[in-house]
């Protein structure tokens, strides 16, 4: 069982399928929330509002395709994984057009019944990739904590020489193209 929280945003027009996945779902992540949309237009909405960690499309929608949205996913987010959970995808070439695309994996859905056994590797995936985000993050945060410091310390230096108050500012420069550089990342 999954404990991490997951945010899932399934693109799915069918409600038997939609309530067969959140069932399946519930199977492996302990406390998913899941936002359902059939739609382009909604999906930018909920890309932008509620963040996915991870996208499961059907291939064939209403007024679109999974390809549609998982080109809309990927420009929003190339990070956000996909994987498509359909009935369509029976043609080798296509499934590996996806995969080449940029969709993390697919699932037939003549396997929705044990769907949660094929989408548990994905999803544990998901977690891996959050976690090791997370602590890219907080190094991150810790260097511009000791950047700051080392900033806030210098600028409490007395230089008594023109030496030192050049070596000074040579020093904040340097930091400060550190500092530019690191919250472009």
């Amino acid at each position: 069982m999954i404990k991490t929280s997951l945010r899932i945003l399934l693109v799915e027009d069918l409600e038997t399928d939609v309530n067969l996945i959140k069932r399946q779902i519930r199977k492996i992540v302990e406390d998913p929330v899941i936002e359902v949309t059939d739609n382009l237009e909604d999906c930018r909405k909920h890309l932008v509002n509620f963040a996915p960690d991870v996208v499961l499309s059907d291939y064939n929608l209403p007024n679109c395709t999974g390809l549609d949205v998982m080109e809309l996913v990927k420009d929003f987010d190339s990070n956000i994984e996909f994987i498509f959970i359909t009935g369509t995808i029976q043609d080798e070439e296509l499934a590996a057009n996806t995969i080449l695309n940029g969709a993390s994996g697919y699932i037939l859905k003549k396997h929705m019944n044990n769907l949660a056994e094929k989408l548990e590797p994905f999803l544990k995936k998901v977690v891996v990739n959050m976690v090791a985000r997370d602590e890219l993050r907080e190094r991150i945060r810790n260097n511009k904590i000791t950047v700051n410091q080392i900033y806030e310390y210098l600028d409490q230096i007395n230089a008594d020489n023109a030496e030192q108050v050049d070596n000074i500012r040579k020093i904040k420069e340097a930091m400060n193209r550190f500092k530019i550089e690191d919250d472009a990342e």
